[in-house]
C-alpha cells in the first residue's frame, strides 16, 4: 500500500512538471500575433491577468513597414530581399512559383491540384494517386510534377509525410547519409527516445544517433507554417533591427505585443481554485518575460553574426548553424530551432525570417548556401531576357564577385531554385519579329 502511494506521488509530480514544460515550450514557439491570441485567451479565464495595449515604437522601421503593407516595396524588379519581405500566403507563394514552372498544359493542371491539396503545414493533404486521377494523368506524370514542386523554397513544401519533409531538407543541406536515412525510416523510434534500439537498428553507435538527432532538430517540420495561411497581408515582425551610434541595435517589436500585467489579489486566496489561478498568473508572467528575453538574446546573436547581410543584403549571408548559435548563447539547439520558427525581423533590407539566415558552407572555403541562392536569384532577375545567362556565364559572374564554384554546383543550386536553364528562359524582345 505504501509502495502504491509513493508511485502515485511520483507520477503526479512528473505530470505537473510536464504541464509546466509544455506551456513554456508553447509560449517560446509563438510569434507575436500567436502569443497575443494566447494571452487574450488566458486573460479571459484568469482574473489575475490583464493585457495592456501594445506600445507604439517610434523609429525608422515604421515607414518601411507601412510601405511593405501598402505594396509599395514591390516595385522595381525582383530581388531576394523583396521576396523575403513580402511574406505572402502559402497559396500565393506557391502559385507564383507554379506560374514560372508550369505555364500551361496538363502539368500545370496537376501543379494547381497539388497546390490546392496543401495543408497549412506545407504538407500534401491528399494521396498523389487521387490527384493524378483527378487531373487525368498517370501516377508517374504526377510524381514528376511533384518532384519539381518540392524544389520550391522553403524546402519541405509538398512533402507527403514528416519523414519526406525532413529528408528533403537533409538533401538540401548535403547531410543525408545512410544513418540519417535509417533514422528517418524509424521516426517512431526516434520520437520514443529509444536511442539504444535505434543504434542497433541502424548498426551504428549511440553517439552517431545523437549527432544526427541534432541535425534533425535543426530542420523545420512544418515549412508552410511561416506563411499567413488565410491572407496575403504582411505580418508585423517580431524583432526590429536599426543602426545606432554603436552599430546595429536589435529590439522587440513592442507595437505587435501587448504587455502582461499580473494583479495581486487584495487578500490571500482562500480556495484551492483561487490559489491555483494566482499561481498560474504568476507563472505565465514569468514565462512571457523569459520568452521575450530568450527571443531577444537569440535574435541579437544571429544578427550579430550576419552584420554583413544587414549592410549588403542576403547575398552577404555567412555560413551559420543552429549548433553554433546554441553554443554561443548557452542554450540547447532544439531551443534555438523553436525560437526561430516563424519568427521575423524587420531590417533596412526588408523583413526576413530568422530561420532563413541559417545556412551551411559550400565546400571548405565557399560561401553559404543561402548566399549563393540569393546571388543566383539576383543575377537571373537582372539578366537580359533575350540573352539569358548560361550556367557557365553564371559561374563566371559569380567568380567575378569572388565566389569560385564548379559549374555543376551552380547548375545544382539553379535547379533547387526552380530556375529553368537559359534555353527555356530566353524571351524575344518586344517589337521584334521572328
Amino acid at each position: 500500500m505504501k509502495s502504491r502511494q509513493r508511485i502515485s506521488i511520483a507520477q503526479t509530480q512528473r505530470l505537473q512538471l510536464n504541464l509546466g514544460l509544455t506551456a513554456s515550450i508553447r509560449i517560446l514557439t509563438y510569434d507575436a500575433s500567436g502569443l497575443t491570441r494566447y494571452l487574450e485567451e488566458q486573460a479571459g479565464e484568469n482574473p489575475h491577468l490583464a493585457l495592456e495595449p501594445a506600445q507604439a515604437v517610434p523609429g525608422e522601421w515604421l515607414p518601411r513597414w507601412t510601405e511593405a503593407l501598402s505594396g509599395l516595396g514591390g516595385r522595381g524588379g525582383a530581388s531576394v530581399e523583396l521576396a523575403a519581405s513580402a511574406a505572402p500566403s502559402l497559396m500565393a507563394h506557391v502559385m507564383q512559383a507554379v506560374d514560372g514552372l508550369f505555364p500551361s498544359g496538363r502539368p500545370r493542371r496537376l501543379a494547381v491540384l497539388l497546390a490546392e491539396a496543401l495543408e497549412p503545414s506545407g504538407w500534401l493533404g491528399r494521396p498523389l494517386a487521387e490527384i493524378a486521377a483527378q487531373g487525368g494523368a498517370t501516377l508517374p506524370e504526377a510524381e514528376a510534377v511533384l518532384a519539381r514542386l518540392q524544389g520550391i523554397e522553403p524546402t519541405g513544401l509538398f512533402a507527403r509525410s514528416l519523414a519526406e519533409c525532413l529528408r528533403l531538407q537533409a538533401v538540401e543541406e548535403g547531410c543525408l547519409d545512410q544513418t540519417l536515412s535509417c533514422m528517418l525510416e524509424h521516426l517512431d523510434v526516434v520520437a520514443a527516445g529509444e536511442f539504444t534500439r535505434l543504434a542497433r537498428i541502424c548498426a551504428v553507435t549511440e553517439a552517431e544517433i545523437v549527432a544526427r538527432l541534432r541535425l534533425i532538430r535543426g530542420f523545420d517540420p512544418k515549412p508552410g507554417a511561416q506563411f499567413d495561411a488565410g491572407s496575403a497581408a504582411v505580418r508585423e515582425p517580431d524583432l526590429i533591427v536599426t543602426r545606432g551610434e554603436e552599430g546595429w541595435q536589435v529590439a522587440l517589436n513592442r507595437s505587435a505585443l501587448p504587455s502582461v500585467r499580473v494583479s495581486r489579489p487584495e487578500q490571500r486566496p482562500k480556495t484551492p481554485q483561487a490559489r491555483a489561478a494566482w499561481s498560474q498568473a504568476q507563472s505565465l508572467g514569468r514565462m512571457v518575460e523569459s520568452r521575450n528575453a530568450t527571443l531577444l538574446r537569440v535574435g541579437r546573436e544571429i544578427l550579430g553574426r550576419q552584420e554583413a547581410a544587414l549592410d549588403a543584403g542576403m547575398t552577404a549571408l555567412v555560413p551559420m548553424t543552429m549548433a553554433e548559435v546554441a553554443e554561443a548563447v548557452e542554450l540547447h539547439e532544439s531551443t534555438i530551432s523553436r525560437v526561430v520558427a516563424g519568427t521575423s525581423v524587420d531590417t533596412p533590407k526588408g523583413t526576413w525570417w530568422l530561420r532563413r539566415l541559417f545556412s551551411g558552407r559550400i565546400g571548405e572555403a565557399g560561401p553559404s548556401a543561402a548566399a549563393l541562392r540569393a546571388a543566383l536569384t539576383r543575377l537571373v532577375a537582372a539578366e537580359d531576357p533575350s540573352a539569358p545567362l548560361s550556367d557557365v556565364a553564371l559561374t563566371e559572374a559569380l567568380a567575378a564577385e569572388g565566389v569560385t564554384l564548379a559549374r555543376r554546383t551552380v547548375a545544382k543550386y539553379r535547379e533547387m531554385l526552380n530556375i529553368p536553364p537559359a534555353s527555356r528562359r530566353r524571351r524575344k524582345k518586344p517589337g521584334r519579329a521572328g
